[in-house]
């Protein structure tokens, strides 16, 4: 599971960064930056690393 929380907060960052410099989606890259931090956030707090 904490494999599967950490692709998916690679896959978000990746898809902000995309976002945020080449796109206008608006808020909606934003969003998907929060998921990000949030699931590595969650990784710290388990206590696992996050690279």
């Amino acid at each position: 599971m904490g494999n599967l929380l950490y692709l998916i907060a690679i896959i978000l960052i990746i898809g902000w960064a995309l976002g945020f410099f080449f796109f206008s989606l608006g808020a909606f890259v934003h969003i998907l930056l929060v998921f990000a931090i949030i699931a590595i956030l969650f990784r710290l707090i388990r206590g696992e690393k996050v690279l």
